[in-house]
């Protein structure tokens, strides 16, 4: 081989590790998921709003997990995002009603009917709310805290 097809051979493999080097995903394989909904339940009733968990994205959540993941709890996520929320209201009276949710962030819901279930979605940063029944000053508000953490999905099966 020749002194000009030794320097063509090394540019080429110069020039082919460099295309090598530049390609690639710019993101991390293994970012966590996003955190999936909370569930919050909210029962109304014509003397108070009961909520059920008071408090959410304090720590990590029971869940049942399977058999692989057993004992190692979901790896938290560092953001500042605000915690996606469904709530699940059922109202066990017989006046339609709205759900109303003060405090770091406010929001209504659709109208949940006179003995009848509803079910409505918040996006809320960390806080504390205070949720009432729109049209039933008898009714005793509920509570709901909202903390910071927030924690990947990784460790979840079956979501879409």
């Amino acid at each position: 081989m020749g002194p000009g097809r030794a320097r063509a051979l090394a540019l080429a493999a110069v020039v082919g590790a460099a295309v090598l080097a530049g390609c690639g995903e710019s993101r991390h394989p293994n970012e966590p998921r996003p955190q999936v909904s909370r569930r919050v339940s909210v029962t109304i009733s014509p003397k108070q709003l009961i909520v059920q968990p008071a408090k959410i994205g304090v720590e990590a959540e029971e869940t049942q997990e399977i058999p692989q993941n057993e004992g190692h709890p979901a790896p938290p996520i560092k953001t500042k995002a605000p915690l996606d929320i469904t709530v699940v209201a059922a109202n066990q009276t017989a006046t339609d009603t709205k759900l109303k949710i003060t405090g770091t962030k406010s929001g209504e819901s659709d109208t949940i009917y006179a003995y009848s279930p509803g079910t409505f979605g918040f996006n809320l940063p960390a806080g504390k709310y205070t949720i009432t029944a729109v049209g039933m000053p008898g009714a005793k508000p509920g509570h709901l805290t909202v903390g910071s953490y927030r924690e990947s999905s990784q460790n979840d099966v079956l979501l879409p």
